[in-house]
């Protein structure tokens, strides 16, 4: 790892020879194909140029000569050299894209897992758009260094196909081949490095940029149409995409100058060959003249690895920074679900039930989130048993915890996919259970899908407290100690809330679960025998809170 190479570039890096490795053999069937692909492009245009130019000569020469030339060997080793290149062709992007698509499959879940196991801050403050972007776009634009490692072998093969036909008119044309294919290859590397390279990068972060932001205009679209602001959201999306063009527009006038530099080498060989081969026979002459084309054609393949280079290079940059501060997996302890918060001298354990409440902005969000391992804590704030909630991992403290949000983020998909993200194994049974004590299965019963109906994109198809419930829903299936609600009713009619209510009551009543629950309404307060009230955020970080009971409902 070199000094400015990050620990998650390195681990990219590690999973990315990982997968090279997992795909040597498709990889390795692409190589031998690319190769033959290039050694059969290269003798099919020198041998069809000897034979062409070799036939003309035969007919100049007259009848006798034209009657003894042997014309069906060549024409029979064009035909072969042209089903090779074709069936080659197709083997190579057979097997190159298959080794691709595989490792990229592979790729994306461990990336994901990376993510997951990163800081919570950092994955809070990482915006949805950015996230898709770097795991959809980024990980696609690796997808290219996989293609591209057969390209090697095709400009090798080509090379010693191209120079061991030029040697035919003599070793002196051999060496111009040799030398015109070796100034392509230093000329595209050179203008690879000085100007696709930066252009790729800038293009790769530019593209990013313009996801992220159209993401996130397009969540608040709504919001957008209602205050007159798509002008606004229109120039915001044309200056990213001004970046994007411009980029691009760099990119492509690098790749312009490298296929020009391809050119000149071209044209360097093709008139040293022709001067080289100097008085020999016409047909090696113009074979060595055609090898050479096909030989600095051959080294071409690999113009397109130095135009994507800096997009690889920056790719694997930008999800490197996705697992710089991954933490590392540790073990879980068996830990007490009970519950003793310093700062009210208070101490708490299922089937309890303890409300928080307080003014908007206090921290009451944010002492569930350090609760359940979300928001780091300070030393000796929160205690489970007589182990300091500072010195456990998130790994240890999740189970314990059944969480329903505020704002529940949901899927885009069915009922059933987005209840199972809290019990992968749940039965129909379990996730209709669910649902009745959210008070949603009568609903969901009568959709024509049942509990494959889809939900839309963030539970669009719902209404504000059907989605509400739908989350409530998810948490009651995950068989967690503490069953956490953060404003659980908010939203909804007396009549539903009541109802919603009972039935959690009924359903602590069964499950033996701890309740902690946030709410401002005094319904759901009321199913709680403690209560802290939250106050705000101390000079030292801390939640500063105080217990109270709470008054029996009248």
């Amino acid at each position: 790892m070199s000094r400015s190479e990050s620990p998650g570039v390195a681990r990219v890096k590690a999973l990315i020879r990982a997968q090279e490795k997992a795909q040597r053999p498709r990889l390795l069937a692409a190589s031998v194909t690319a190769a033959l692909v290039s050694a059969g492009a290269v003798l099919l245009l020198g041998l069809s140029g000897w034979f062409i130019t070799a036939a003309a000569l035969a007919g100049a020469a007259g009848p006798a000569v034209a009657h003894v030339f042997n014309y069906m060997v060549p024409s029979a080793m064009i035909r072969f050299f042209a089903i090779v290149r074709t069936a080659s062709r197709y083997g190579e992007r057979v097997t190159g894209h298959d080794a691709a698509l595989k490792a990229l499959a592979a790729l994306r879940p461990q990336l994901f897992i990376g993510l997951a196991r990163a800081p919570t801050t950092k994955a809070l403050s990482l915006a949805g758009g950015e996230a898709s972007a770097r795991l959809v776009q980024d990980v696609d634009a690796i997808q290219d260094r996989f293609v591209r490692l057969s390209t090697p072998w095709g400009a090798g093969a080509g090379l010693i196909a191209g120079v061991g036909m030029a040697a035919l008119a003599g070793w002196a044309p051999a060496l111009v081949v040799a030398s015109a294919a070796a100034l392509g290859v230093i000329l595209a590397v050179v203008i690879g490095r000085r100007f696709a390279e930066p252009a790729g990068r800038r293009l790769q972060q530019a593209s990013g940029a313009l996801k992220t932001e159209f993401a996130a205009l397009a969540a608040a679209a709504p919001e957008l149409q209602a205050y007159g602001m798509k002008a606004w959201a229109a120039d915001r999306l044309a200056e990213h995409g001004d970046a994007v063009e411009l980029a691009a527009e760099r990119l492509a006038r690098a790749g312009g100058l490298i296929m020009a530099s391809q050119s000149l080498a071209m044209a360097f060989g093709v008139a040293g060959a022709a001067l080289a081969a100097g008085a020999g026979a016409p047909a090696l002459t113009a074979l060595s003249m055609l090898a050479a084309v096909a030989t600095v054609e051959s080294a071409g393949t690999l113009l397109n690895a130095l135009r994507q280079n800096g997009a690889v290079k920056e790719a694997v940059q930008r999800l490197g920074e996705l697992l710089d501060d991954e933490a590392p997996a540790s073990p879980v302890a068996d830990v007490s679900p009970s519950l003793r918060l310093s700062g009210a001298d208070l101490t708490v354990a299922p089937p309890q039930r303890l409300a928080l409440t307080g003014p908007s902005g206090a921290g009451k969000t944010t002492l569930i989130e350090r609760l359940m391992g979300l928001r780091a804590t300070s030393p000796g704030e929160i205690l489970h048993g007589d182990i300091d909630a500072a010195a456990l991992g998130a790994e240890t403290l999740r189970p314990l915890f059944a969480y329903a949000p505020q704002q529940a983020v949901l899927l885009t998909g069915s009922v059933r996919e987005n209840l199972r993200l809290a019990a992968p194994t749940a039965s129909d049974e379990d996730l209709w259970s669910a649902l009745e004590d959210a008070a949603l299965a009568e609903r969901i019963r009568a959709a024509p899908g049942g509990l494959d109906t889809p939900v839309g994109e963030n539970g669009a198809r719902l209404s504000g407290g059907e989605r509400r419930r739908l989350g409530l829903a998810r948490a009651y299936l995950r068989p967690s100690p503490w069953l956490v609600l953060d404003e659980p009713t908010e939203g909804l009619d007396a009549a539903t809330e009541a109802l919603v209510l009972e039935r959690l009551a009924a359903r602590l009543h069964h499950s033996g679960q701890g309740l902690i629950v946030v709410s401002h309404r005094p319904a759901p307060l009321a199913l709680c025998g403690v209560a802290l009230t939250v106050t705000g955020l101390a000079s030292t970080g801390r939640v500063e809170v105080s217990a109270r009971p709470v008054p029996a409902a009248a």
